[in-house]
Formats: structure tokens, C-alpha cells, sequence
């Protein structure tokens, strides 16, 4: 049994009555979990060979191996014109077993990198517990604990023998600019000292919160040198925006490592909404006040 796996969900933008799909060329074996060379391009030319059959299914899974990295293939499902047209990347979702877990997340790795179980859980919108009955409460409360701090914006659900409910996973839209719009407000009241005293994980969530609107092109240039320099670091970012001179738009933007898709939120900033900045990171070796002072060096000044 696999300790670990990820599952992207890859949803049609549209739906129909769906029918397992039973021929060979449907299915791509991605072995040693590698996806980031010849791999890509058999999925590129499956999935648009998939397209002329949509309407037969609903979504497409493609579920890697426990040592993958999944953001090769986000990259590849985000910037492929052809794939974009027909597909939208709806979730990552992280199979773990709680039983064995917490062994995998301590592993030690060459040089201080960061290991796969780590980078899984930080890269996941949901979290499927899996085993749960075969721990004590006790040992599951722990559990939960340690994947809220290294991932606090994702979504855990237990489940026994991989039994998942579908409607908590499927068809969510959970991968999205709009997501940080959900996260839990007291993730931002968090200080840097609380973390660190429990916290020995390499990577963890960060969350950054502040009042005002920001100079766009000073935070432009913040978010350029910070992704050029530690672009390998961010597995995740997320953030709400107030910019000066923007009315009332509301921006939001995500990221996976150098990669950001920013835009105009659905809804716009409310007469008495305070403008609120709001930014997640997830990663490796983050310093919240750090981040904090660069940002708010970001805001507009009369």
C-alpha cells in the first residue's frame, strides 16, 4: 500500500452523464513518478485525444505515485493552449496514511531538502486522512495538528479503507484564484513565535495580513524579486489584493513555485468592507515578519 499519493482532478468546463472508459490508451503509467520530461508529452497528446470523446465523462484523475512532484503537471495543464481550452484543474488532492505518516514527514533527506511527503501535503487543496481507525485520537488530533501547519488552507478528510465521499471531493472548483477568499481568519493571527515553538517542520504555512492599498507597481516588483529568489521554496501562494487608484476591484491571485495566475475577484470590495490585504505562502524556511515588513514597504503613502 502506498503511504502517500496525489490525485489532480481535472474537470471538463462542462458536464455530462459519465461511463468508465476501459481501453488501453486511455490510462498513462507514469513511472518512478516521473512526469517532468517525456511524460508530460504523452499527457499533453492523451488529454486532447481525450477531448473528442468529452461527451462520455464528467472529470479525468490522474493519480501519481507517493514521490511525485505534482507541479510539473499543473505547469503543464495551466500553460498548454489546447489543454486550457477543454480542462480546468478542479483540485490536488493528497491520499496520506495516518497510521505511517508522521515517519514519512521526519525522513531526512540529502542537504536538508525538503522530502516528497512534505512537498505533497504542501502543494494539496485536500487531504484525504486515510486509516483513521487505526490510530487512537490521540495519535489522529497530532496528526491533524502537524498538515494544518505545514498546510493550514487545505481541506482535511478522514476516511477508512480510501472510502472518500465524492461530493467532498469532486466537481469543487477548490483549485482557483478565489480560494484564499475561504481561509480561516484566525489563520492570520497566528505569530511567528506560537509556530516556531512546535514547528520544526522545514516547510509550513505563512499568512500575512494587513489594512490599506498597495502600490501596484511596488508590489510588482516584490513579488518579481521574490520569485526570482526563492521561487523553489514557494510551493504555494495566495493572496487578496486592494491596490490605489483601483475602485472598488477586488484582486486575488495564486501561485505554484515562479508560476502566478492573478485577475479581478467575482465580487468586488463592499461599501463597508474594510480592504483587508491577505496573503498565504507555503514553503520552505518562510519568516513571517519578514514577509510582513516587505509587503507593507508595498503599501500606497499619500
Amino acid at each position: 500500500m502506498l503511504t502517500l499519493s496525489t490525485i489532480l482532478l481535472l474537470t471538463f468546463l462542462y458536464t455530462t452523464v459519465a461511463e468508465a472508459i476501459d481501453t488501453p490508451e486511455d490510462i498513462i503509467t507514469m513511472d518512478n513518478g516521473c512526469v517532468c520530461c517525456s511524460i508530460r508529452g504523452d499527457l499533453i497528446r492523451t488529454l486532447a485525444q481525450l477531448e473528442k470523446r468529452r461527451h462520455e465523462f464528467d472529470a479525468i484523475l490522474l493519480e501519481t505515485t507517493g514521490l511525485a512532484d505534482p507541479a510539473p503537471i499543473v505547469y503543464t495543464c495551466q500553460t498548454n493552449p489546447k489543454i486550457n481550452e477543454s480542462y480546468r484543474i478542479d483540485s490536488i488532492i493528497c491520499l496520506a496514511d495516518c497510521k505511517h505518516l508522521t515517519q514519512h514527514l521526519d525522513e531526512q533527506k540529502p542537504d536538508d531538502s525538503v522530502n516528497e511527503a512534505l512537498q505533497q501535503v504542501a502543494f494539496a487543496d485536500k487531504i484525504l486522512l486515510n486509516k483513521v481507525d487505526l490510530v487512537s485520537e490521540e495519535e489522529k488530533k497530532k496528526v491533524k495538528e502537524r498538515l494544518g501547519r505545514i498546510n493550514n488552507f487545505a481541506t482535511i478528510i478522514e476516511t477508512e479503507r480510501s472510502r472518500a465521499p465524492l461530493d467532498k471531493i469532486l466537481g469543487l472548483n477548490t483549485f482557483n484564484i478565489e480560494s484564499i477568499l475561504k481561509v480561516e481568519p484566525n489563520f492570520f493571527d497566528d505569530d511567528d513565535d506560537s509556530k516556531k515553538s512546535h514547528n520544526l517542520d522545514l516547510v509550513q504555512s505563512v499568512g500575512v495580513q494587513f489594512k490599506g492599498n498597495l502600490h501596484a507597481q511596488w508590489f510588482n516588483m516584490f513579488m518579481m524579486d521574490l520569485l526570482k529568489e526563492r521561487a523553489a521554496d514557494l510551493y504555494r501562494t495566495k493572496g487578496v489584493l486592494s491596490f490605489h487608484g483601483q475602485g472598488d476591484v477586488k484582486f486575488v491571485f495564486q501561485g505554484v513555485h515562479e508560476q502566478i495566475n492573478f485577475g479581478p475577484a467575482s465580487e468586488p470590495w463592499g461599501s463597508d468592507e474594510e480592504r483587508t490585504n491577505k496573503f498565504v505562502f507555503i514553503g520552505k524556511n518562510l519568516n513571517r515578519k519578514e514577509l510582513t515588513k516587505s509587503l507593507m514597504e508595498c503599501l500606497y503613502k499619500e
